[in-house]
């Protein structure tokens, strides 16, 4: 395989070195807020859902079955959501504040046989009627400045409140993050542990999960 490009947890994944990232800043321009390259908590969260995967949804008489709907917020590149997609064949939606991280995840989407739909948004203004419309909203290095320790934990009860809608975030362990999984950890319920993915990837860090289907 090409050093401009990775595999991991069935994913091509392009570096910046790579002739098709290289012609998207050229086309598409830099992104901002940190979204300028493929960050490796990504690899916890696909490790994580991989032992934990998201649960199957039934309709009507449950023999029949529908897309897990998922929403990855701060997606960047999109990778966590694009593996989804790939994995347990999801209907992802990649929710970034830079619209210019866009064209690098479809472009990823396309590279590896999938499709996600995108929605420039700041995480902050997503309301609980909107988090009523997927099954699981997942993230990754995305609690990376104190100011965002108290939106992002208002996000996280919003999901809880807004009923049914599981959350997975993956960290290295920044303390910013710490403080927005343990206040979700005492007043939301949710677990939060360490993790760690094995050779060749070699990341570890913290996964906070609130899943409205855990049984204590």
């Amino acid at each position: 395989m090409s050093k401009s490009e990775r595999k991991a947890y069935g994913l091509r994944i392009l570096n910046n070195s790579h002739k098709d990232i290289k012609r998207l800043v050229k086309a598409a321009g830099t992104p901002n807020i940190h979204g300028n390259k493929f960050w490796k908590s990504s690899l916890l969260l696909m490790d994580y859902l991989e032992a934990f995967p998201p649960q199957i949804i039934r309709v009507e008489n449950k023999r029949k079955k529908r897309p897990i709907r998922v929403l990855e917020i701060g997606c960047g590149w999109g990778l966590a959501g694009i593996y989804c997609a790939k994995t347990f064949a999801a209907k992802v939606t990649g929710l970034d504040a830079d619209d210019t991280v866009f064209p690098y995840m479809v472009h990823h989407a396309d590279v590896n046989g999938v499709e996600v739909q995108t929605w420039q948004c700041r995480y902050e203004k997503i309301r609980k009627v909107d988090l009523q419309q997927f099954d699981i909203m997942i993230a990754a290095d995305i609690c990376f400045w104190d100011e965002m320790v108290n939106p992002l934990y208002k996000l996280v009860r919003r999901a809880k409140q807004a009923g049914g809608v599981r959350v997975v975030i993956a960290d290295p362990g920044r303390p910013t993050f710490s403080e927005m999984g343990e206040r979700c950890v005492a007043k939301l319920g949710a677990y939060l542990e360490p993790w760690s993915t094995p050779h060749p990837h070699n990341t570890s860090g913290w996964v906070l999960d609130l899943d409205p289907n855990q049984i204590d």
